[in-house]
């Protein structure tokens, strides 16, 4: 919420400057924090509907949802890298006079905002996706905000009036760089991929390590959220393990499924008898 009520403030002051001093680097700037805006409040929106319980319908409750609106801002910043691309085209193709007093001053009062903001999301930024975009947005919000002041002052010695869109042009490489990183991980958990910070062989070898496996297949992870993960496997375990070790068995493999950051956990168990290359 401080990081929503601050950039909006900001955005109306930044597209305001903008307007009065003819710079599409300050209106391009003000254009990436609205999209930062939506994307902190999308991700509000993400964590109200993940705390619904779950229904008959919706088994899982309603935690995908954080996955798809990482996808909407991913395809939100696209949009908004290609309008600040056309018009710094447009403006670079003909340059025209700017005020860079007016630059300089609101681009530097966008570097503490932004880094401000981005500061709060620091601690979480690799628990969840959508707090990992906030926290990119922003920090790249600030170095954007740093080239543009840096822009002004150069105009104000120079009079190359062609550094502004030139600037704004460089502020689209930065939201490429940003957007492709959002938008492939987001696309990679909306197709129920294994999430970056999983992989397969440390789950195998943590399996293989507990007393009583013999080995592990069918072994399915995917996000349930943006910030949880679920596996279902099947292990083969020895055939004279009793119940009582199954159950101890689960929970052991459970307890290290947890530190390797996967919460929800499915499994069936196997004897380790085999038969014709099938084990029952």
């Amino acid at each position: 919420m401080v990081g929503i009520i601050l950039n909006v403030i900001f955005v109306v002051v930044e597209f305001g400057a903008g307007i009065l001093s003819n710079s599409i680097a300050l209106i391009s700037d003000a254009g990436h924090n609205l999209s930062d805006v939506a994307t902190l409040v999308m991700a509000l929106g993400a964590f109200r509907l993940m705390a619904f319980k779950a229904t008959k319908k919706f088994t899982y409750g309603l935690r995908k949802v954080s996955v798809l609106i990482a996808l909407v801002n991913a395809i939100l910043l696209a949009v908004v890298v290609a309008g600040i691309a056309y018009k710094s085209v447009q403006r670079f193709l003909s340059p025209q006079s700017v005020d860079v007093e007016y630059v300089i001053w609101v681009a530097g009062i966008g570097i503490v905002i932004n880094a401000l903001s981005g500061l709060l999301f620091y601690r979480n930024k690799e628990d969840d996706l959508n707090i990992k975009g906030a926290y990119l947005h922003l920090m790249a919000d600030a170095l954007v905000s740093a080239g543009v002041v840096i822009s002004g002052i150069v105009i104000y010695y120079t009079k190359w009036h062609w550094i502004d869109p030139a600037i704004s042009l460089l502020i689209v490489m930065v939201l490429i760089v940003s957007l492709w990183s959002l938008l492939r991980d987001s696309v990679s958990l909306s197709l129920d991929a294994v999430p970056e910070n999983i992989e397969l062989d440390s789950v195998r070898k943590t399996a293989l390590k507990i007393p009583g496996v013999k080995d592990i297949h069918h072994i399915h992870v995917w996000a349930l959220s943006t910030s949880e993960n679920a596996l279902t496997a099947h292990l083969v375990v020895e055939e004279s393990i009793t119940n009582e070790g199954i159950s101890k068995l689960k929970s052991d493999f459970k307890s290290e499924l947890n530190r390797l950051g996967i919460q929800h956990v499915t499994i069936e168990t196997e004897t380790a008898v085999c038969h014709d290359d099938h084990c029952h």
